[in-house]
């Protein structure tokens, strides 16, 4: 298939460690030209972070805020207009950096197993105990998701969206191991079949090319390719075993490849771009696949969010990802 970014190119996760969205967007654009993304600031606090922000998106499904995380409720509460308040001005502060650009453009949203896993029912556990809630929260989701694109896609018109749904919690779900609220015991497992098809319901309604992350062991990547995802985020660190046969047969059926390289947090010595990029082809033959034949599904990634590494890593971070992404393109003969 043909996929929306050039070949080999770079990209965040998503989260970074500032508070001035403007700041923020301009690093952005200025570090991933080939593939920028609406910034994530989650030191800004409660609502800026995945799960937060995400929620406010959610169509006739309210939440608020609780010592103990977020929590579904009947009416819009002031934590959930400070969330939707929050998330207008980053999209104000995006329209202004991407005054001009033309490309692919990336946004991030949590994925309908996380939000079910983390949200708590206003009686009960968390949502993800509930069949009714896990469906509900699915539907909801697909909903807003389809107007958020809509209204990202009014603020860059010149931009090609590129989705990322964040699943971190997919793994846990699938095997029975999201904790109770009380942290005595664990929620009984959902069912692969399931979960597929409420993934299916809202990458089906984006309208938009999809990518799946998770930066968590046993990412079920056949499933989300299965679901309609054309790429996985991945911590590449991670893929070893089963997660590597699964992840070979995904990417021989087509699967795009996201492969999270450079460290999250800062090493004591940086690795050179080049030494990652020779990991990259290194994973390319793990998989089987010819690596030049791969660059056009290749985008390179930072392992996980960088919200919990420094400003300065968090750009150097983005800076690496970007000359990774060139030394793999010439280490496999790719113009640019």
């Amino acid at each position: 298939m043909s996929f929306p970014w050039k070949p080999a190119v770079a990209t965040g996760v998503g989260s970074l460690p500032y508070e001035d969205r403007d700041e923020a967007a301009r690093i952005v654009f200025g570090e991933l030209p080939d593939l920028p993304h609406l910034p994530e600031l989650p030191w800004r606090g409660a609502g800026s972070e995945i799960v937060g922000r995400t929620a406010t998106l959610l169509v006739d499904i309210h939440v608020d805020l609780q010592p103990s995380g977020w929590r579904l409720i009947d009416r819009a509460g002031a934590d959930e207009r400070r969330a939707r308040s929050t998330l207008r001005a980053d999209l104000d502060a995006l329209e202004i950096a991407a005054h001009g650009y033309s490309g692919p453009f990336k946004i991030q949203v949590g994925g309908p197993l996380t939000l079910a896993a983390t949200l708590q029912r206003t009686r009960g556990d968390r949502a993800v105990s509930d069949h009714g809630a896990r469906r509900d929260l699915a539907a909801s989701l697909a909903e807003g998701l389809a107007e958020h694109v809509a209204e990202v896609a009014k603020r860059v018109p010149g931009g090609s969206l590129v989705v990322q749904i964040d699943e971190p919690s997919l793994p846990a779900v699938l095997a029975g191991e999201i904790p109770t609220i009380s942290g005595w015991g664990r929620l009984r497992s959902v069912d692969p079949s399931e979960a597929e098809t409420l993934l299916s319901t809202v990458i089906g309604a984006v309208g938009a090319p999809v990518v799946v992350h998770s930066c968590a062991t046993r990412v079920p990547v056949s499933l989300l390719h299965r679901a309609g995802a054309v790429a996985v985020a991945i911590d590449v660190n991670l893929v070893e075993g089963e997660y590597l046969t699964d992840l070979a047969e995904a990417v021989d059926a087509g699967l795009g490849l996201w492969p999270g390289i450079v460290p999250s947090a800062a090493p004591e010595t940086p690795p050179a771009d080049r030494e990652l990029a020779q990991r990259i082809v290194g994973l390319c033959r793990r998989l089987d696949q010819d690596p030049a034949r791969m660059a056009p599904r290749i985008v390179v990634t930072p392992t996980c969010g960088l919200a919990g590494s420094s400003p300065t890593w968090a750009r150097q971070a983005y800076r690496l990802a970007r000359t990774t992404a060139r030394a793999f393109a010439d280490i496999v003969g790719l113009e640019q």
